[in-house]
Formats: C-alpha cells, sequence, structure tokens
C-alpha cells in the first residue's frame, strides 16, 4: 500500500459513486485492489457525465451523419462544411449541479467549458448561447439563481470577449431544487486545419497548458452524476472557479501553436480534469500515457496525487507536441504569460501509469478506463398517453384580449430582455441579428454568409409524451432556423433527465430520444455532438424531462435574413400551416385555465418539412417582409411580437371556432408571415400550389390590436406588461 491513504472500505467506494457490482468489475479488470488515486480514476471516469454509462445504448441509435458533416460526436465538438474552405464547430454542454449550489461560478465555468471544447477543434469562438430552467418564481431559491446565474453567464463570456446572442429562459415548479444551465458555443475554422483528441506516436512530449492546478471542482464530475439531497450546499468545494481572462489568453495561445503546426493532438481538461483529457487522448490514439506529477503547475501547496488527477480547476488544456517544437511552442505560451510543462509521454504499452514522488500512484490499463466504462440497459417503462383534449370542451374562463395580455405577462412569455442585456450580444461586431427573435444570426467573417442558430424544448411536451416531445424540440428548433432563412444543417443536444435507475425517468429518456432521431432524420438534421446529464433530482423529485437541442443553419446572404417585426402599414397577414386548436399542454391551458394536463400537440414531420421548404423559398426570393414561427402560446402570441417588436398594430379577421383554441392553439408546423398587400393574391397562389394551407389572419396598421368581438388594446399596453414582469420580479416586487 502506498504510505499515508485510507484503506478501501465499501463505504468509501460508495463515496466515490461507484457501486458494488462496478467495484467488483474494477477488481476483475486489474486483478487487485486499487490505490486510492486508481480509485479515483475510475470513479471519475465510470460515472454518467463521462462514460454516458446509461445513456450510449439509446445515443447509438441518433442518425450523426451528413454530406456536410465532417466531425460527429465523439470529439471535444461536432463539425460541420459550410463552404468556402470554412467549417462550423459547436457542441453544448450542462453545467446543472454546480449551478445550484453556485449559481454565479457554476455557470461561469459552464460558458468557459464549452468555450474551450470548440477552440480545442482549433476554432475561434464566435457566439454563445444558453438554455436556463429556473423552478417556480415563487420559490425562496429561484430569485438568487436567476441573479446568479445570468451574471454568471455574462461574467465569463463578456470578459472573454464572444457575443452571447440567443437562448431560453424557463421557470416551473419541477426545477425548483435542481436548476438547469445549457451552455452551447460555435466557432469558426478553416475545415482543413481542425485539430483532434486523439494521440499519435510513442515517446511524444505530453504538455500541460493554461492555469495552475488547484483543489477547486475535485469530485465535480461525480458530483454532476448524483441526486441531490439535503447536503447540497456541502457540495460548494466541488464547484469550479473560473478566470474568463486566463482563458482568452488560452485561446490565442492555442490558436498560434496550431497555426505553427506544432500540436499532434490536443484535450480540453474539462469533466474529470486531468484523468479525463490523458485517458482520452492516449485510448482514441491507441496508446499508452505516462504522467510525472511532479511536474504538473500547482497553486497549492502539497497536492497529491488523488487531488491533482481529479481537480477541475478550469483554463487547463493538454497537448502531444511534435517534439521539435518544443521549444517554440514553449516561447508562445510564456508569451501569453501561461503555464507550460512536459508531464508526460506517449508509450506503446497501452496502460495509464501515474508517477508522484518517485512511487507510482496508478497503473492500469488504458483503453478499458474509457472504452469498457459499465454500459447498463436499464429497464425502462413508458409513459401513459395522456388524453387528447377538445379544444371546445375547455370552458375559456377570460375573454380573447385578457387571456393575451396574462400570457404576454407570465414568467415564461415575457420577454427576457433583462436576461439579455446583462450579456454583450455584439462584441466582434459580427452579429446580425440579436436576442429575442427567432433565432440568431451572425456573419461569418465579412460575409455574405451568416449562421443562424437556436437552442429550445417544450419540456412541458416532452413530460406528457417524451416521444412527441423529442420530436418537436427538434422541429421547434428547425422551424426557428427556417424562420430566420437559414437551411437548417445539424444539431447538438443536452439531454437532462432524472434518475436513470428508475424505469419511468428511463422510459422518458429512450422515449425523447427516440423521437429526436426520428425528426433528425426526416428534416436532414444530424446529431454532430452533445451532452447527457442525468440524476437531476431532489430527495427523489425529478426535473421535467429537458431535451435541449441547438441548432446551426446557414444563410447565404446575411442581409436577406428575415426577421419577426412587422415592416410597415397596409401589409397582408397570412397564417402558412393551417388553422390551429390543439389546447393540451399549451401555455393557454396553464397560465389562463390553470391546468396541465391532456396530450401535446403531434408533430407530423412531412408536413414540417413541406411547410418550412416553403417558407424558406418565400424569404430567399424575398415574397414575404416579416417571418414567425408559431410556438409557445399559438398564433394570438406569434402576432403581437411581431406587433410589439415594430410598434405596429394590426386589424385581424375574426378566427374559426372556438376562438380561444383558433388564437391560443400549439398546432406544430406553422408560421405567420407578412406580405405586400399587392403580391398577397400571388404568394398565396403560390404556396397553395405547393400544397401548403395558407390563409389571410388581417392587415397591419395602426397602433393596436384589433380582433372582432373584442375590446382593442394598444401595442404599447401588451409591450409594457410583456417587458415588465421579469424587471419586477428580479427587483422583489412580484
Amino acid at each position: 500500500m502506498i504510505p499515508n491513504t485510507p484503506p478501501i472500505t465499501p463505504e468509501l467506494i460508495a463515496e466515490h459513486g461507484l457501486k458494488p457490482d462496478e467495484y467488483q468489475r474494477i477488481l476483475d479488470l486489474i486483478g487487485r485492489e486499487p490505490t486510492l488515486t486508481e480509485l479515483g480514476i475510475f470513479s471519475a471516469m465510470w460515472n454518467e457525465h463521462c462514460s454516458y454509462k446509461s445513456s450510449k445504448v439509446h445515443l447509438r441509435t441518433l442518425p450523426t451523419k451528413a454530406p456536410w458533416v465532417i466531425q460527429g460526436p465523439g470529439e471535444n465538438a461536432g463539425v460541420i462544411d459550410i463552404g468556402d474552405g470554412l467549417a462550423c464547430v459547436f457542441k453544448m454542454e450542462s453545467h446543472n449541479h454546480p449551478s445550484y449550489i453556485e449559481p454565479y461560478q457554476g455557470a461561469a465555468t459552464g460558458v468557459g467549458g464549452i468555450l474551450r471544447d470548440v477552440f480545442t477543434m482549433g476554432a475561434r469562438p464566435i457566439a454563445c448561447l444558453n438554455a436556463l430552467s429556473f423552478g417556480a418564481p415563487s420559490h425562496p431559491k429561484t430569485r438568487h439563481l436567476v441573479s446568479g446565474v445570468v451574471a454568471g453567464v455574462g461574467g465569463y463570456g463578456n470578459s472573454f470577449g464572444v457575443p452571447t446572442v440567443g437562448g431560453s429562459v424557463r421557470f416551473h415548479t419541477r426545477y425548483d431544487g435542481n436548476n438547469l444551465v445549457n451552455a452551447m458555443a460555435v466557432g469558426i475554422c478553416k475545415k482543413d486545419e481542425i485539430f483532434y483528441a486523439a494521440a499519435s506516436g510513442v515517446g511524444m512530449p505530453i504538455v500541460y497548458l493554461g492555469s495552475k492546478t488547484g483543489r477547486d471542482g475535485i469530485h465535480g464530475a461525480s458530483m454532476a452524476s448524483a441526486e441531490f439531497g439535503e447536503d447540497s450546499e456541502a457540495k460548494r468545494p466541488t464547484v469550479q472557479v473560473g478566470d474568463p481572462f486566463s482563458e482568452k489568453l488560452l485561446l490565442e495561445a492555442c490558436l498560434e501553436i496550431m497555426a505553427k503546426d506544432c500540436v499532434i493532438a490536443i484535450q480540453d481538461m474539462g469533466a474529470a480534469g486531468l484523468t479525463c483529457s490523458a485517458v482520452e487522448m492516449g485510448a482514441k490514439g491507441d496508446l499508452g500515457v505516462t504522467l510525472d506529477l511532479d511536474k504538473v503547475p500547482c497553486r497549492e501547496e502539497r497536492m497529491s496525487a488523488y487531488e491533482m488527477m481529479l481537480s477541475e480547476s478550469q483554463e487547463r488544456m493538454l497537448m502531444v507536441l511534435k517534439p521539435e517544437k518544443e521549444e517554440e511552442a514553449e516561447a508562445i505560451f510564456r508569451k501569453w504569460g501561461l503555464d507550460f510543462a512536459v508531464v508526460g509521454e506517449t508509450t506503446p504499452s497501452l496502460r495509464f501509469v501515474v508517477k508522484h514522488q518517485g512511487e507510482v500512484m496508478a497503473d492500469l490499463p488504458i483503453k478499458e478506463l474509457g472504452d469498457q466504462a459499465p454500459e447498463y440497459h436499464r429497464p425502462f417503462t413508458d409513459s401513459a398517453k395522456p388524453a387528447v383534449i377538445d379544444a371546445a370542451s375547455v370552458e375559456p374562463p377570460h375573454g380573447t384580449i385578457e387571456a393575451l395580455e396574462m400570457l404576454l405577462a407570465s414568467p415564461d412569455l415575457c420577454s427576457k430582455r433583462w436576461v439579455w442585456e446583462q450579456y454583450d450580444h455584439i462584441i466582434l461586431g459580427n452579429t446580425v441579428q440579436r436576442p429575442g427573435g427567432d433565432a440568431a444570426v451572425v456573419r461569418v467573417q465579412d460575409g455574405p454568409k451568416g449562421l443562424a442558430m437556436t437552442a429550445d424544448v417544450t419540456p412541458r411536451y416532452c413530460e406528457a409524451d417524451p416521444f412527441e416531445g423529442g420530436k418537436q424540440a427538434v422541429a421547434e428548433c428547425w422551424r426557428n432556423l427556417t424562420a430566420v432563412g437559414a437551411t437548417p444543417l445539424a444539431i447538438t443536444d443536452n439531454l437532462n433527465f432524472g434518475n436513470p435507475e428508475r424505469p419511468e425517468i428511463m422510459g422518458q429518456f429512450v422515449g425523447a430520444v427516440r423521437g429526436i432521431a426520428e425528426a433528425c432524420k426526416a428534416l436532414d438534421f444530424p446529431v454532430v455532438s452533445g451532452n447527457v446529464s442525468l440524476y437531476n433530482e431532489t430527495n427523489g423529485k425529478a426535473i421535467l424531462p429537458t431535451p435541449t437541442i441547438g441548432g446551426v443553419g446557414l444563410i447565404d446572404d446575411f442581409t436577406k435574413s428575415a426577421t419577426l417585426a412587422f415592416k410597415c402599414e397596409g401589409e397582408a397577414i397570412l397564417l402558412i400551416g393551417g388553422n390551429p386548436s390543439w389546447l393540451g399542454q399549451s401555455m393557454y391551458l396553464r397560465e389562463v385555465c390553470g391546468r396541465e394536463d391532456g396530450a401535446p400537440p403531434p408533430v407530423d414531420l412531412a408536413l414540417e418539412k413541406r411547410n418550412g421548404d416553403c417558407v424558406r423559398a418565400l424569404i430567399a426570393d424575398g415574397a414575404v417582409s416579416a417571418v414567425h414561427d408559431i410556438s409557445d402560446g399559438g398564433l394570438l402570441v406569434a402576432i403581437a411580437e411581431m406587433a410589439m417588436a415594430s410598434g405596429i398594430g394590426a386589424v385581424l379577421l375574426e378566427g374559426v371556432a372556438p376562438a380561444h383554441g383558433f388564437w391560443f392553439g400549439e398546432d406544430q408546423a406553422r408560421y405567420v408571415v407578412t406580405v405586400p398587400a399587392a403580391q398577397a393574391d400571388a404568394v398565396i397562389a403560390r404556396v397553395t400550389a405547393a400544397g401548403v394551407p395558407v390563409s389571410r389572419l388581417g392587415t397591419t396598421g395602426g397602433d393596436a390590436l384589433s380582433l372582432v368581438g373584442e375590446r382593442p388594446v394598444r401595442v404599447s399596453a401588451l409591450r409594457e406588461r410583456f417587458e415588465g414582469w421579469l424587471p419586477a420580479y428580479m427587483a422583489g416586487g412580484v
């Protein structure tokens, strides 16, 4: 036994998140009792966060290939070809558990981690997005979490110097004890200058780069793979501390040594830190790795091998370097004021060997550490299908305009300006469409191309019917990109669920993945990267199933991208996609009627594709002046958002009965567009000829929304309600 290390007891094994059968698997694999450092390494590599042991059997069913996909899942980030010799690199990951414990640093380091995933591939980040889920506004901790998370996202992204251009914010009591912070980053590089994690060559130097190692974040990955209980505050030491200014230096240094052709392989030190990065580099390259921890730059004294291997200190990289370039690379890193240390080498042994102070602290088979982690086929049960609600059977408790006012001032549908105004969304000077629309648009270099990007999901649909909810999340992302005129190319996902050991939770996961896979295949919208976050529950109460979908699309000419604001008075307002009536799981049912029930709207993927392709063609031809996809809140909420974005009102024709089903139904595959009055008949004829339902809704004009049989309401009054709720809530006034 190595001196001064505790014995391996059942209690210690359990503290490391390993079950008895998993520990037996370790004993069978290495033929002896592990050292404490080895136990920590197995704990890091075999937890859910790193090994995907409960999910990978289902993730393999996702479509990941297309002619434009350069790199699918399995690397730091996904990569797609966007033409002209350029590639787009993007990924989304979660930092849920850390952000509940310490919201500022949890969210900040989530942003830092996802940025590193992108520039590790050789790409310069051009944009960030996020999807945030918080508990009920009435919960005593929600306001604190919103304040800290938003400040953390903005504090890191703003300081690093990348615009935060889009995302989503929702509230629900099921997130009371476990908020979600999903961070997405997008970057650009030359498609023939992409860097990967697989090491190659024997005897190549392994180099530690970036900031020094400390004791922050130890067991961060294991903590992210466990439920919360009453002691969640005690886990504060497992939350990392970020430094965006150091990360900016790390970005520039990494891109410079990449440009100097110094790099064989590179890996971000993210979850499980030095352990995961070293093991993945060696295993992917079919090589062994030997590390000498005496050479690791540390910022704290007397750190043990166990602490160094499991630390998740931020702003660090591991790299396999070309030996002849070592001196040149070190000079670059020293110039940027960053640590540079040769801490090991590649070997032919297929062993992961860790040395510290003359002792071998770990000697393990490297391939088995990653590739042979447990793989579970967990039992699952399908959710019972909820009943379909007939809109005519729902008694409207309020008039149409009063219901609209309630919806626009509800926590989920109100303006999130208070959030995104804390983010620098125009730094770098390439943001074409800012937060608040269907999707953000960022110019690619000097143009004319633009990238559209969005992140979305409707958890209440996924709770009611995981399969339809999974389909809808992808379709909603696809529609958001379509609505700005982009051709959707690929997605990244962040699959947030509760405890997979419960069959009903595993059933939610399986159903959602099946729905995502079906939608991605039908829409030619492959998955190129992603993340799974399980055990999101507190004291046995799970979050809503939340499979967040982040999508990227391409616009040939960013100046032709569509926006949702009405452009002028006297234009025809058209509904593309058929009359609505679906109230099951709608915001109307929840916020106006006080009910959360019914089946969610079904998603007809053939209809989605046909309608979306038609809308994109109209945008490309300049036939429409404004476009908005219809989602939460239904048709009238979409029209109100278009009016509020412009200050121009609308006179609307009478809807199809029942009125509340028509104005607030959340049927899918639908868009609102405006066209010059003189071209309305021609556009209607064109859309009809494409086999897509289309109808007139009314005409833009005036300063109010006017509906037949309802009192007119000024656009300015709607905007006041829409913009007012969140600032008032954060000020303690709600």
